[in-house]
C-alpha cells in the first residue's frame, strides 16, 4: 500500500520565515502531531545530504527514523526521505509568494509497510486528515507569531 498526495496552505508570514521555520528538523515538534522529537544528527548547515533522526508516534505505533534531506533551495523547496524506520516515505515542501502571503505546498508519498493493513482506505484518509491538522497547526503558529526557534 502506498499513500500519496498534495495539500497546501497559504500563511500570511513572509516567505524566507516558512521556509526557515518548516526546513528546521528541530522545530517539527511543534506543528507534526506525534512528533516528540527531531534532531539533525549530521554535522554542517542544513542542506542536500542532511541527515536527521525524528522520534514520534504514527498510528498507534512509536517509530524512530533516520531522514536524508534530498531537495534543498532556501525559500523554494525542501524534501527528505526516509533512509531507516518502519516506513518508506519521501516528502517535498514548496515555498512561493501569492498575494501577501506564503503558499506552502506538501506532496508526501508513504509506504507504512507493516505499520498498516493493505487497501485499508479508512486509513489512508486518517493519515491524509492528520497532514492536513499540521498544516493548521503551522499556520496557526506561525500566523500568530508564538515561534519558538530553537
Amino acid at each position: 500500500m502506498t499513500i500519496s498526495f498534495d495539500l497546501n496552505t497559504n500563511i500570511y508570514r513572509p516567505l524566507n520565515q516558512v521556509f526557515s521555520f518548516v526546513a528546521t528538523p528541530e522545530n517539527d515538534f511543534q506543528w507534526q502531531y506525534g512528533t516528540l522529537t527531531s534532531t539533525q544528527i549530521s554535522e554542517g548547515e542544513i542542506g542536500i545530504g542532511t541527515v536527521f533522526r525524528s522520534v514520534g508516534h504514527f498510528m498507534g505505533h512509536r517509530i524512530e527514523s533516520i531522514y536524508e534531506v534530498t531537495e534543498f533551495e532556501p525559500n523554494k523547496s525542501y524534501g527528505f526521505k526516509s533512509r531507516s524506520g518502519p516506513m518508506d516515505s519521501h516528502t517535498v515542501y514548496t515555498f512561493e509568494v501569492i498575494g501577501g502571503s506564503t503558499k506552502i505546498n506538501i506532496f508526501t508519498r508513504i509506504s507504512p509497510g507493516e505499520l498498516l493493513k493493505p487497501d485499508n482506505v479508512a486509513m489512508e484518509k486518517k493519515v491524509k486528515k492528520q497532514y492536513r491538522e499540521n498544516l493548521a497547526l503551522l499556520k496557526g503558529i506561525l500566523e500568530a507569531d508564538r515561534v519558538v526557534n530553537t
